[in-house]
């Protein structure tokens, strides 16, 4: 989130649902189910049938099938030797592992420049021609043929938001029309070809090099198409922001995903209040400080209300044709869409994203034709399918309910006007369906084989076995098998996979003592089948014994073992940063994850300001005269082997 300052805490933290819809705590208040291991099992999930068998979770009588710990039988799928907890300004890999940086914020996408300037005097058409501020999701697409897939690709990264305490050399004290335009020309996604050369990889000039960004022309499809009435605003479509994790199809395209829109609109009439759709998305006078409805009016939320209607979406990109359009697909709703994890089943695309708020839902797009025969017509099979939205039952089954116009309570009657509505309102239609609110639902995967759904909860209210704590300040991943295995099914049976936290402070946490971690937040899941755990620990927690987070230290990288539960410490990142985004090339061997906003206000270290840039971190550059950049990071066995094993 950005702040130029330090929060008391995350806003996503609270929650903006007023549905009253039971949380899954609530709904299995009557089911307690027995913490093993790390893992809870909810009731008849494993016992009924074996859905699960072998999968690692506690069965009905709590048997542990090794979690790393003593007596435990280690896993096969994790070779690499566990890194310690840390609070130094450095990032640290396993022993026998590289990490080289890789096209950091300020990068010219072009040799010819313009070059990063240190100071963060870059004009805002110096960034436009720059990678972006605060690395994201991201995606890895192979250009190069046979064994050079593997040495060359296009890199596709969000860059979620900025950090105007570093990104103008005045900060933001006074904001400026400039200002407004290099803020949201290092907003977006960043579109570079890469490729290994003489050991090391770089970024290289290529044609396919090119920024989405807060300004680039975008169109709509769907049911929220261009030309819909919600969409009119007094300028023409323009800009991706805020966009956290992502997705890419079977037919090559990248999937951005808008998170926290409602940021960046605010306004100064102070007769303004917000209608019930814009509260129930956040939407309010202040945004989150970034004040740049004080120089553009786009973002005056009440001098142009329809402009936050933009925003809110998935948005898809072809990063092989640099002069296509970004589209914006309005089927799949209009939320805070943490990712959009893509799977397909009987040859149709089915697309799972989380909504990142306290008490807010996980959501299901099904297509419903092949999604070849949809391409070969010349139609997205991102326009044509069914919205669902999770409900969780409380004898660990689940279903998918409907977000569709005249079905249930979505009527005319009950104000509905169309299936646009619908999705232009999807919070509020996923309250009238009783979904089930959750704790920060954010990054979801899915297993290459099994199939199987693994989605984080970062942290909440909690409540109940799926958060067995109230509040719940550490999170918990959640596993769900769809019904035979098939992820276009409407049913599901549910359980926790694993418990985060510090034992110190929460005796329901079992994790071994050189395993804690908290705040679970990217996920994914690799080709053997390794669970990959990114955490965000709010940098208002992170360090902190008041806040329970003092031994598990700065944000991480784990990887788990989803047939035993083992987990372990892969990588541990700088001071004051996230751990977020993650791809691999074809082959495995070479790993890409995200190092975002090191050196961001944080309670324990202190805050930068335009005097002292680096009073939190200096990583990764540790020039005397710069100042931190998100970046991403190279990770390769140094013996060349799978990375993980």
């Amino acid at each position: 989130m950005p702040f130029d300052h330090v929060p008391s805490h995350d806003p996503d933290d609270v929650a903006a649902n007023p549905s009253g819809n039971r949380t899954l705590g609530e709904v299995v208040a009557s089911r307690r189910s027995v913490l093993r291991g790390s893992t809870v099992a909810a009731a008849g999930f494993l016992a009924g049938g074996g859905l699960l068998a072998g999968a690692g979770a506690a069965g009905a009588q709590g048997e542990d099938k090794g979690r790393g710990r003593p007596g435990g039988k280690p896993s096969a799928l994790l070779g690499f030797a566990a890194v310690a907890t840390s609070d130094q300004d450095r990032l640290v890999v396993p022993p026998g592992y590289t990490a080289d940086i890789l096209v950091p914020w300020g990068t010219p996408l072009s040799s010819r420049g313009p070059a990063w300037r240190k100071d963060a005097s870059n004009s805002a058409a110096d960034q436009a021609r720059q990678v972006g501020m605060n690395h994201d999701g991201m995606h890895f697409f192979p250009t190069g043929r046979g064994s050079e897939r593997d040495r060359r690709g296009v890199l596709v990264v969000n860059h979620e938001y900025v950090d105007q305490a570093l990104l103008f050399p005045d900060g933001p004290a006074v904001m400026t029309r400039e200002k407004v335009d290099k803020a949201l020309a290092a907003h977006g996604v960043t579109v570079v070809e890469v490729a290994e050369e003489r050991g090391r990889w770089k970024a290289v000039d290529s044609r396919l090099n090119r920024r989405v960004t807060g300004a680039t022309p975008v169109r709509f499809s769907g049911p929220v198409g261009d030309g819909h009435p919600a969409l009119a605003a007094r300028g023409p479509a323009r800009g991706t922001l805020n966009n956290c994790s992502n997705g890419a199809t079977p037919w090559g395209t990248y999937l951005a995903c808008e998170e926290n829109w409602n940021s960046y609109f605010a306004t100064d009439d102070a007769t303004w209040t917000p209608s019930p759709e814009q509260a129930r998305y956040g939407v309010d006078k202040v945004g989150s400080g970034y004040n740049w409805h004080k120089a553009d009016p786009r973002f005056d939320i009440a001098a142009d209300p329809n402009e936050a209607n933009r925003f809110g979406w998935v948005v898809e990109i072809d990063p092989f044709d640099p002069r296509s359009t970004p589209v914006k697909r309005t089927a799949l709703g209009r939320v805070k869409h943490e990712g959009a994890t893509v799977t397909e089943s009987r040859g149709r695309v089915v697309v799972y994203t989380g909504d990142d708020q306290d008490k807010e839902y996980v959501y299901k797009f099904v297509g419903d034709a092949s999604w070849r025969s949809l391409r070969a017509r010349g139609e997205s099979p991102l326009d044509h399918g069914t919205l669902h939205v999770a409900k969780f039952e409380a004898d660990g089954s689940g279903r998918w309910l409907p977000l569709v116009f005249g079905t249930g309570p979505l009527t005319a009657a009950n104000g509905w006007r169309d299936q646009a509505d619908v999705l232009l309102r999807t919070r509020q239609a996923a309250d009238a369906v009783g979904a089930t609110p959750l704790d920060r639902p954010e990054w979801i995967a899915v297993h290459p084989r099994s199939k199987d759904v693994f989605v984080t909860l970062t942290n909440g209210s909690g409540g109940g076995p799926v958060g067995p704590r109230t509040p719940n300040p550490y999170g918990q991943i959640v596993r769900w098998r769809e019904d035979r295995g098939d992820n276009t099914a409407l049913t599901f049976r549910w359980d926790i996979f694993l418990l985060a936290g510090d034992p110190k402070y929460d005796a329901k946490v079992t994790l071994p003592e050189d395993r804690i971690f908290g705040s679970p937040d990217g996920l994914a899941v690799d080709d053997d089948g390794r669970l990959w755990i990114q955490t965000d620990i709010s940098n208002s927690s992170q360090n902190q014994a008041g806040k329970g987070y003092d031994r598990i230290g700065n944000n991480q990288m784990l990887a788990a073992d989803p047939s035993t539960g083992e987990v372990r410490r892969f990588l541990t990142g700088p001071r004051g940063c996230e751990i977020t985004g993650i791809t691999f090339t074809p082959d495995h061997r070479t790993m890409f994850v995200n190092i975002q906003h090191p050196g961001e206000s944080t309670t324990v270290w202190g805050a930068p300001s335009p005097a002292d840039p680096r009073a939190v971190s200096n990583w990764p550059d540790f020039d005397p005269a710069g100042r931190p950049r998100s970046a991403t990071v190279v990770i390769r066995k140094r013996d060349g082997g799978v990375i993980g094993t």
